[in-house]
């Protein structure tokens, strides 16, 4: 694994941090050339808590998750948005998605004893995965979930057996690869056919397999489910979906006689990683989306049925930041600039794994301009270990506190202690406060539980 050839075209382009525009998280600003979000120095922050850390703004969570709720429900009042927690989740994470009145989706066993163990509301609680483990199953309806997402005939086999001796009938909806080609990178394109969620449609499979889900002992079907993947920017990908969604469930209507009454139609929505993206807003999903569904229902003569969506990066990754203090400075000429954090793949594999970039700022010189191309690799022994590649920085030196925006997604989530690397401590900051939510892990953590 290496890094991408470098761009020896790249230009400075002398932006200061609150010119970066979408990539900022809500509350940030700029005093006397440090960087406050939510009221609170993050340099101050970095010293205080060491680094790397992770920082939530925690009023832009509340904001989008408000705007989403208001976006869908002004235009279909029989709505639902459910927090992929994929994204991000914590204790704390969970408990303001629960008073902000969202539903809650997780994707595993653990996912699901974070919720539980926050207080969120089983009824709310959508399970997802597409080989969850029958252990998995067995927690997730002994718990009284709202939904379990089905994403095989062996699982719906499963759901049923466990239900059945559980004494409790599960509702759940299919899961169903729509084959639709969202442009978006392959690793995160999800509806397309050759995939290994959900039930194909192709030779008719998954609506064959409707069958076995409606004659199936102590399972209840109530609604169908597709997702086509994520970080998309062209919304029209999202109204073909609801196209062949709405299509199966005519067919499903006038074949087996049975109205479908909920239809989940999955996340994906994009946000700005750079200062000069233009990815669609919330109101434009929920409008394209709200809008397919109308017409498709209407041309079907279908009743419109109970719609949701599962945002997850849109959510959070805006009001999320990870704070690096710089160790060593590393020029070649004629070839790259490195500036090496404490840090890396080991709290952001997403650079690594398919070279997504981030727009970075000095926290203690926010108010300067970027006037330098850099690249801030890690300190982990790969020489794809980077966090951003190429990107314009104001002048580096050691222990500078360097900011990296937008990294509130698949950061913290997809994180690892590679190397031996304890994860970072995650705060949220609101108010000018700062409160540890999720503690830094020491050496004890990460060998505790050696024999």
């Amino acid at each position: 694994m290496a890094l991408p050839a470098s761009d020896k075209t790249k230009e400075p382009d002398y932006r200061t941090t609150m010119e970066l525009g979408a990539v900022l998280p809500l509350t940030a600003e700029v005093r006397d050339d440090r960087l406050f979000v939510g009221g609170v120095d993050m340099v101050e922050l970095a010293h205080r808590e060491g680094t790397a850390l992770y920082v939530m703004d925690e009023a832009d969570m509340r904001a989008r998750m408000e705007e989403y709720l208001r976006a869908f429900r002004t235009r279909y009042e029989n709505s639902d948005v459910i927090y992929a927690s994929k994204a991000f989740l914590n204790k704390e994470a969970a408990r303001i998605v629960a008073d902000e009145g969202l539903c809650l989706d997780v994707s595993g066993g653990g996912e699901l004893a974070c919720a539980l163990a926050a207080g969120f509301p089983a009824e709310r609680v959508f399970v997802h995965g597409n080989n969850k483990t029958p252990q998995e199953l067995r927690e997730a309806i002994a718990a009284g979930v709202g939904r379990i997402v089905v994403d095989s005939r062996i699982e719906l086999a499963r759901v049923s057996q466990i239900a059945s001796e559980l004494g409790v009938t599960q509702k759940v909806y299919m899961r169903i690869t729509p084959g639709v080609e969202a442009d978006t990178h392959e690793y995160i394109r999800t509806g397309c056919e050759d995939s290994k969620f959900g039930f194909t449609m192709l030779e008719d499979f998954a609506f064959r397999c409707v069958r076995d889900a409606l004659e199936a002992p102590s399972v209840e079907l109530v609604g169908l489910h597709c997702h086509i993947g994520s970080q998309i920017f062209a919304l029209h990908s999202f109204g073909e979906a609801v196209e062949v969604m709405v299509g199966l469930m005519a067919r499903i209507r006038d074949v087996y006689g049975v109205v479908l009454g909920e239809l989940d139609m999955g996340g994906g929505l994009g946000i700005a990683y750079f200062a000069d993206d233009k990815p669609s807003t919330i109101d434009d999903f929920a409008q394209v989306t709200v809008d397919a569904v109308k017409s498709s229902c209407e041309r079907y003569g279908l009743p419109l049925p109970r719609l949701s969506v599962e945002p997850g990066r849109s959510l959070v990754a805006t009001a999320g930041l990870t704070l690096y203090t710089v160790g060593i400075l590393k020029t070649l000429p004629n070839v790259r600039k490195y500036v090496a954090v404490d840090g890396g793949m080991s709290d952001n594999v997403r650079t690594a794994l398919y070279h997504a970039n981030y727009e970075p700022t000095i926290a203690n010189k926010a108010g300067q301009p970027r006037s330098e191309i850099v690249t801030l690799c890690g300190k982990h022994c790969e020489s794809g270990d980077a966090v951003v590649v190429d990107m314009p920085l104001q002048h580096p030196d050691i222990d500078d506190v360097v900011a990296v925006f937008g990294t509130g997604a698949y950061c913290y989530t997809m994180s690892s202690n590679y190397n031996g690397q304890p994860r970072p401590a995650i705060v949220f900051v609101k108010d000018g406060t700062a409160r540890v939510t999720t503690r830094r892990e020491t050496y004890d953590d990460l060998y505790g539980r050696d024999l």
